[in-house]
């Protein structure tokens, strides 16, 4: 899952062409049932989608739909489905799952990190970077290693990762030969312990590195999570339309994050200079107030960051009775 860890496992990290889970076969038994009903007396087909089961990534994702209108209902924990209005379906899995899952067509579409689709090697369609859950994937070394590039490692060197495709393609392209050990967690831990001398892992700040005697000597990719679709699911015309309003909703949403809606009253002689101050998406809106007396309301979209300084200026400016609200949707 994008920048966590999970504990060693018991078992190998991939499965392909099986069934991952319950909950693999469960999905796939809906899909079956669905298909025996006969062409008259189908419903509109419910789409589904592969979420994380746990962690940031599935909250984040969860909250995200629920802006976009889309509210899980019915979510407990250890639930393998939720309803997502009438026309979608969340199904709850692991993240590094559920690249596979949408690969065969267990659901529709999925929410899961870039590094996991990258990983996975699976061919699926990404239709969205959903802007959360950002982190790099990078190799590091003991603080006390005297190596500054990952070009500079000797042949043979053992790397430690729970990504071992994205990592041996990274040095084969730089031309270094490694050997890979493969783990499922606490990659920190394995120079320490002897396991291997470097290290291929997530984070977000470095902090965890540093406390551990680590540091970074290259990124081998950015990674944020992803709304991923089967290559088959755009084509048919009735799943891709609606697939297309769900992309066009969840963009709303991200639009929205990073803006404000500011409304003041400004003297209507300073329009000029408000105009400069609050240009808008495409200018302010100017609106007469009734008995505004030399006064009007402008209203404009303003970056988040911008805040502080657009109302310092305002007030510069003679401005009055500023209001600033969050943004749920912000179309273009």
């Amino acid at each position: 899952m994008v920048g966590e860890r999970v504990r060693f496992p018991s078992r190998p990290r991939f499965a392909p062409n099986a069934a991952h889970s319950r909950a693999g076969q469960e999905i796939r038994h809906v899909r079956r049932s669905g298909e025996d009903i006969p062409n008259g007396e189908k419903e509109k087909t419910v789409l589904r989608i592969a979420v994380p089961n746990k962690g940031r990534l599935a909250d984040r994702t969860l909250v995200l739909f629920e802006k976009a209108g889309l509210k899980a209902e019915s979510r407990v924990d250890r639930a393998l489905v939720a309803e997502l209005g009438a026309e979608f379906q969340a199904i709850f899995v692991r993240a590094q799952d559920i690249p596979e899952f949408v690969k065969d067509g267990a659901a529709d579409l999925g929410v899961t990190g870039a590094d996991l689709v990258a990983e996975s090697g699976q061919s699926v369609d990404e239709l969205l970077d959903l802007d959360f859950g950002r982190c790099r994937l990078v190799v590091a070394v003991r603080e006390d290693v005297p190596v500054s590039a990952p070009t500079e490692l000797e042949a043979g060197t053992r790397v430690a990762t729970s990504f071992p495709g994205i990592t041996k393609s990274f040095f084969d392209e730089v031309g270094v030969e490694i050997q890979v050990a493969p783990v499922t967690g606490a990659a920190e831990i394995a120079p320490h312990l002897g396991v291997a001398d470097v290290i291929v892992d997530l984070v977000s700040t470095g902090s965890t590195l540093k406390v551990n005697g680590l540091r970074e000597i290259g990124t081998i990719m950015s990674s944020t999570a992803r709304l991923i679709a089967n290559h088959g699911v755009l084509g048919q015309p009735e799943k891709g339309r609606r697939i297309r309003e769900l992309v066009t909703a969840l963009e709303s949403v991200i639009r929205a994050r990073s803006k404000r809606y500011l409304m003041a009253n400004v003297p209507r002689d300073r329009l000029t200079e408000v105009k400069q101050v609050i240009p808008g998406l495409s200018g302010p809106t100017i609106v007469e107030i009734q008995n505004g007396n030399g006064w009007v309301a402008a209203h404009a979209v303003v970056d988040d960051h911008q805040i502080y300084q657009t109302i310092i200026r305002l007030k510069e400016l003679g401005a009055e009775g500023i209001l600033v609200t969050p943004i749920e949707r912000l179309m273009p």
